[in-house]
């Protein structure tokens, strides 16, 4: 029993007293009460060790009250002979309460796997997230050094690196010191066992001061520039989009990767530290970032020739797999277009070609065209895509521009079509190679080649 040595003198004035005041010494006086009548509201699981005294986590405890006030439970502890006569306060949230004693051992069996498992954070902002999916809501940032309970492995798929690969690791539910419960994977983790290293032994409680500028550039996606003049020009090339030049901080692994086509570097850091106005440093590396707008970020580094570069990155309104989507639509819509009209059409000189909805084609017939136009290797069987686009000058001739690819022969033989739509069917005008920029159609031959190709009637 613990001897209620409480002394107050009555009466006292309850305008002396806050609200706060009264509700502590209301507490004072029912925990005197409930402990001296050694009552329980039942048992639970320890879920974090005390250090003073020791008690593991895992551990079956009596209960004999709960304060939602001053936020911690009251329990029992044992002593040698399994008598619980001291009693100790304990967070709120370092406790599982569940009920009988035999419903407490077993949720503590359950428990044993991990109960006296915890980890280390090794990366600083380290998010914890509400289920277990990189891309889930981020409900706490870990500090560096910041110990975690680990409670149970959970299931869930790994996050991708920058080089497309799964990380290695593991989801595990957890939760931190002050009681916050998510999900968090294991690849920034050092875990280790309560027996190996003393989890009192935590960073300072106190939580840095929030930085909403880093945040929100952690949040974004940081693209390379050349990406925001497809999205101003609506000129999208698709294979260079699905390259995904970037820039990525790597707040997540402490791996900051640039991925450009003329350069890809990794940079292994531990913290991102604030150094001036909106700008930042990557400690134990020459990295450093400043934004310059919202949505422009500056990137300086120093390279293997020591020599320091700067780079810049933009995050675009739109994401890179949505506008991917977008121009891949637009594609097929063309491409439709054409396949509808036909999808055979015959020229009185240069064959026939047939569309296949795939956007295949085959294109017998040709051999006035060979070899100024079309290789005379190739059977005739290639593919079609609609990723040209044509300079505003020729809009009102052309409906458009593509690609034919012959598949079947070794060589390259690609050629550039501008072509126009009527009633009676397609005409194609070859496009030299010195015609085309990036993807736009912006200049036509000194004579170009024209071909006519009536669509064939249904039968």
């Amino acid at each position: 029993m613990v001897k209620n040595t409480l002394s107050l003198k009555w009466p006292i004035s309850s305008q002396s007293l806050n609200r706060y005041t009264f509700l502590s010494v209301l507490f004072s006086l029912v925990l005197a009460a409930v402990l001296s009548s050694c009552s329980k509201l039942g048992y639970g699981v320890l879920l974090w060790s005390v250090d003073e005294p020791h008690i593991d986590s895992g551990t079956v405890l009596p209960v004999y009250i709960k304060s939602n006030i001053e936020k911690l439970w009251v329990v029992g502890v044992p002593d040698a002979k399994g008598r619980s006569d001291n009693k100790v306060e304990i967070p709120l949230t370092q406790l599982e309460f569940v009920g009988s004693k035999r419903k407490a051992e077993k949720r503590a069996f359950e428990f044993s796997q991990h109960a006296t498992t915890y980890a280390e954070n090794l990366q600083d902002r380290l998010p914890i997230r509400d289920n277990t999916d990189n891309n889930a809501k981020q409900i706490y940032r870990l500090r560096l050094g910041e110990i975690i309970k680990i409670l149970e492995l959970a299931k869930g798929n790994p996050p991708i690196s920058t080089t497309g690969d799964p990380l290695p690791g593991d989801w595990y539910k957890v939760m931190t010191s002050d009681g916050v419960i998510g999900y968090c994977f294991s690849y920034r983790l050092r875990i280790f066992n309560q027996n190996e290293q003393s989890v009192q032994q935590k960073p300072s409680t106190q939580k840095a001061a929030p930085d909403p500028e880093l945040e929100n550039l952690l949040s974004k996606t940081w693209s390379a520039e050349p990406y925001l003049q497809m999205v101003n020009t609506r000129r999208f090339n698709i294979k260079e989009m699905e390259k995904n030049y970037r820039f990525d901080p790597g707040y997540e692994t402490g791996q900051a990767r640039i991925i450009l086509p003329d350069l890809e570097k990794l940079f292994n850091y531990e913290k991102i530290t604030p150094d001036g106005e909106r700008a930042w440093t990557f400690d134990g590396t020459s990295l450093y970032m400043s934004l310059r707008t919202n949505n422009t970020l500056s990137i300086q580094f120093t390279d293997n020739n020591g020599i320091k570069r700067t780079l810049s990155f933009i995050s675009l309104p739109t994401k890179l797999e949505d506008l991917i989507t977008q121009e891949t639509a637009r594609r097929e819509t063309q491409f439709m277009t054409i396949y509808n009209q036909g999808p055979s059409f015959t020229s009185n000189n240069y064959g026939t070609i047939t569309l296949l909805q795939t956007g295949d084609f085959t294109w017998t017939g040709y051999d006035l065209l060979v070899p100024q136009v079309i290789s005379g290797s190739t059977n005739g069987n290639g593919n079609i895509s609609m990723d040209l686009y044509i300079s505003q000058s020729y809009e009102e001739r052309y409906n458009g521009a593509f690609t034919l690819t012959f598949t079947d022969i070794r060589q390259n033989n690609t050629l550039y079509f501008l072509y126009s739509i009527d009633n009676q069917g397609l005409r194609l005008e070859v496009v030299p190679d010195f015609g085309i920029e990036d993807v736009t159609v912006v200049r036509r031959a000194a004579s170009p080649t024209t071909l006519y190709f009536f669509r064939d009637s249904p039968e």
